[in-house]
């Protein structure tokens, strides 16, 4: 297994100064993943450029450091598959910044930028993948048709799919569920939804003969007249006294 190890202490500590700078300012488009126990083997996200058939997807390279690094190239490959010129079906990458044109001073910053770039601007004329390069020079569009296909298909980036409208929604309904018999416990019962035989046993039958208004129509022959309970005592007490009277006069 290849470890750091693997690479001379002053390459460790400029790869370590490297990957740090890349983490804290990463390119347009990049995130590089760091294994700090591990440097000979450097991940990559890299996003599809807009405008590309590699629009919305995200590709993750790898690039592997041999231990003459950076005197020879790191071998670059894509672990996404994708449907480019440039990269092979295995994955290997074909750029001339990882072969004749590699320079010691190049970092890795620029190495990855270089491929990114493959993605805006393939070559066709050294293509490693001889279908795609074809259909590139004979028929852009079949061949953005076949890279959009398997960007959708190996790269496409989850989307995330928030629920919280239906969450504030069915929140929203639950609220006012709780609010509504919230409402219909607190609050008492309307006059109207008390039967008469429930008033009458609670505030007596006198209760309809001073809350009704004899004028109200809507009332009818329900309304009580004055000739109630309360007028009939009137006559039972005038007969009681005429009848104490009468028994004073016998006396």
């Amino acid at each position: 297994m290849a470890t750091n190890e693997n690479l001379p202490p002053n390459v460790i500590r400029q790869l370590a100064k490297e990957l740090k700078n890349l983490d804290e300012s990463p390119p347009e488009g990049i995130k590089v993943i760091v294994n700090d126990d591990d440097f000979t083997t450097i991940f990559a996200d890299i996003e599809g450029p807009a405008g590309t058939p590699y629009e919305n997807g995200v590709f993750r390279m790898k690039l592997l450091l041999s231990r003459d690094f950076p005197q020879s190239p790191p071998k670059g490959f894509f672990l996404t598959k994708i449907f480019h010129p440039n990269i092979a079906t295995a994955g290997e990458i074909c750029v001339n910044t990882l072969k004749k044109d590699w320079n010691p001073s190049l970092g890795l910053r620029h190495v990855l930028l270089v491929v990114r770039c493959l993605l805006i601007e393939p070559f066709p004329e050294s293509a490693l993948n001889e279908q795609a390069g074809k259909l590139l020079l004979e028929n852009y569009n079949e061949y953005a048709r076949h890279a959009r296909l398997y960007t959708g298909i190996h790269a496409l980036k989850p989307k995330n799919k928030t629920k919280s409208g239906t969450i504030s929604e069915s929140t929203t309904a639950l609220n006012v569920d709780q609010s509504n018999n919230a409402v219909s416990k607190n609050m008492p019962l309307a006059p109207a939804a008390l039967s008469t035989s429930t008033a009458n046993k609670a505030f007596g039958t006198n209760l309809q003969d001073q809350n009704a208004a004899p004028s109200d129509p809507a009332l009818g022959s329900a309304v009580p007249k004055k000739d109630g309970p309360l007028a009939a005592k009137v006559p039972v007490e005038k007969k009681k006294i005429d009848a104490r009277k009468k028994s004073l006069k016998r006396l």
